[in-house]
């Protein structure tokens, strides 16, 4: 009888403070919102570096060092699949300045190399590829650039422009761009001056609907590291007025958090490499993170409402190594195991401050996943989650911020209802659904 009284309560409780979500600008584009829901997609770092087993190269390599023997695109993409992400993201051209499709703003490109005679095109056969299994394919196109000769001076704009002009008409529609923050000197001894608000407008007019990433956006914001973890709390708010990308971008520490009440919606993604390094190296073979290692990953940037761009490179033959592939099948079993059957999973349609779930009888738990309507605005700043068994809270947690989704992992607990309290919101949230799960013990959140 303590137990219905207490749940009728709160439920008295939660219907008195319940009414429809406010607006709490800034709030995301519709872009913005469907990319936030994709949670997890790959990076491929792929082209002289692989051959040469550097990390970043000189722009002195011949072009012929590119020669992938096998290259096989769809390889790389049920590989995807099997691993449960929704896209994949190339480097096109990276600070080497090696083009991964003919272009013709430059002579440095696959058309130069002995790769297929000269015929062959990386990105068209990954775009291709993409859209035959169903996935999403974004570019990264390195600003900087150590081989092109107009580097440094006014024209290389130009040239810049033609390029993102050049692989968005030919290769896209693309869910995501990526500019790197690198900025170093070319061959001519000068660093380029870029000229953002032109790079900026030119993408908007030829692809409004793509995301565009840098370290300030202007639609996603790099996490402020590379091993894939997201700050907690996790803001989708960033302030860039007086920043700039690269050295002049926030501080790590900032755009790792976000701002509290920062003027933009900019949410984070998380880039980290499934290896040591970001290009394939032989060596690295045996240092693959592990299943469990991802999962961690996984609850730290995508747990934490950002999302997750893991980066898997393909090897010299141009396919995706055995030890990667095996990995990233077995982080994807992790998550089926792991969230494809909750305990209980409630949806809520109306705001409040007070949200509980009853799970019918005791059972063990170890996880809770909060998933806030983000596109009224990200609102809550702190919260509690209470188990409560018969009339006593036997168990509470308490969180930061929400976002799209939070993932609570703790010691298994006995519980037969879940109580999440909202202690300070900017406005009245609204928690869409609340779901709890007994995961394998060995998989809760590590430090």
């Amino acid at each position: 009888m303590k137990k219905i009284a207490l749940l009728i309560t709160l439920f008295m409780y939660t219907e008195l403070h319940a009414q429809k979500p406010t607006v709490n600008a800034p709030v995301p584009s519709p872009a913005q919102l469907q990319w936030q829901q994709m949670d997890f997609y790959m990076f491929v770092h792929f082209g002289p570096n692989t051959f040469t087993d550097l990390e970043w190269g000189k722009g002195t390599e011949p072009e012929d060092v590119f020669n992938p023997t096998n290259l096989d695109c769809g390889q790389w993409c049920r590989i995807a699949i099997a691993a449960g992400a929704k896209g994949i993201i190339i480097t096109a051209k990276h600070h080497d300045g090696f083009c991964l499709w003919p272009s013709k703003y430059s002579t440095h490109t696959v058309a130069q190399s002995k790769w297929r005679n000269g015929k062959g095109d990386v990105l068209r056969e990954l775009s291709d590829s993409c859209k035959k299994y169903g996935l999403k394919v974004g570019v990264y196109l390195s600003p900087w650039d150590r081989n092109h000769p107009k580097y440094g001076t006014p024209e290389y704009n130009d040239v810049f422009i033609n390029m993102m002009k050049e692989v968005v008409s030919n290769y896209g529609p693309f869910f995501e761009f990526w500019w790197d923050g690198a900025n170093g000197e070319g061959p001519n001894g000068k660093k380029q001056v870029y000229d953002w608000h032109r790079f900026e407008q030119t993408i908007r007019t030829i692809a409004p609907n793509t995301i565009v990433f840098s370290d300030i956006g202007p639609d996603v914001r790099w996490v402020g590291n590379e091993k894939g973890i997201a700050g907690d709390p996790n803001w989708n708010l960033l302030d860039t007025a007086g920043f700039t990308r690269g050295a002049g971008a926030p501080s790590t520490d900032t755009l790792n958090h976000g701002n509290l009440n920062g003027k933009n919606w900019i949410p984070a993604e998380c880039d980290v490499s499934i290896r040591p390094g970001w290009f394939y190296h032989k060596e690295e073979d045996d240092k693959v993170k592990t299943p469990e290692e991802l999962f961690q990953l996984y609850l730290k940037s995508v747990g934490r409402g950002a999302n997750l761009l893991l980066n898997v490179p393909p090897d010299r033959e141009g396919l995706i190594d055995a030890h990667d592939s095996a990995a990233l099948v077995g982080f994807k079993k992790l998550r089926d195991e792991s969230f494809y059957k909750p305990i209980a999973d409630k949806k809520f349609t109306e705001a409040s401050s007070t949200y509980t779930i009853d799970l019918n009888q005791s059972q063990k738990i170890n996880c809770v996943v909060l998933k806030e309507n983000i596109a009224t605005g990200q609102k809550i700043k702190s919260f509690t989650v209470q188990l409560v068994s018969g009339n006593k809270v036997v168990n509470e947690l308490h969180g930061n911020t929400i976002g799209k989704k939070r993932i609570l992992t703790f010691p298994s607990t006995k519980a037969d209802s879940i109580v999440i309290k909202v202690n300070e919101a900017k406005a009245t949230p609204l928690l869409t659904d609340v779901s709890a799960y007994s995961i394998d013990e060995s998989l809760i959140e590590k430090e």
